[in-house]
């Protein structure tokens, strides 16, 4: 299994959303390097759900893959914020994942806090201009960001 933290704005999808629905389409991934990365999950990675451009953006709680990624549907849609004109049915280069909830996290561990950790120093997330929405999370780094939940 490997672990992942991808940006929602809340707005979009929340973690209230997801608990409340169980599982939804993660899809709208409009930058390559993110949709690499998801072409390279599988059922059962899981993933920390960061709650993005909103008034306290951090990690609110987890989620999980539940399948292997498909092609966004969104990307065809005209009347999707996501379309694109160049994509067609038969080349779809974005790509979408179905996920569930696992788990809400009492506060939202705020992007200040996570600064602060020596221990994710090396977490892409803290860098200056890392806007990137999915990105790895090593075993460690997964294991100090739930220490903070403690």
């Amino acid at each position: 299994m490997a672990y992942w933290l991808m940006k929602s704005e809340p707005d979009e999808l929340s973690i209230s959303a997801l608990a409340a629905l169980g599982k939804a389409r993660w899809d709208g991934v409009r930058n390559y390097q993110a949709r690499n990365f998801m072409r390279t999950m599988a059922a059962g990675d899981e993933f920390f759900f960061y709650h993005s451009s909103c008034p306290e953006p951090g990690i609110a709680g987890i989620a999980r893959i539940r399948a292997a990624a498909y092609p966004d549907p969104t990307a065809l849609d005209p009347q999707s914020h996501y379309h694109d004109p160049k994509a067609s049915a038969e080349k779809n280069p974005w790509s979408a994942l179905d996920v569930e909830h696992v788990r809400t996290f009492k506060r939202v561990l705020g992007l200040g806090l996570l600064k602060q950790q020596a221990a994710l120093a090396e977490l892409a997330l803290v860098h200056k201009g890392s806007r990137l929405s999915v990105m790895p999370v090593t075993a460690a780094q997964w294991a100090a960001v739930l220490a903070l939940t403690e």
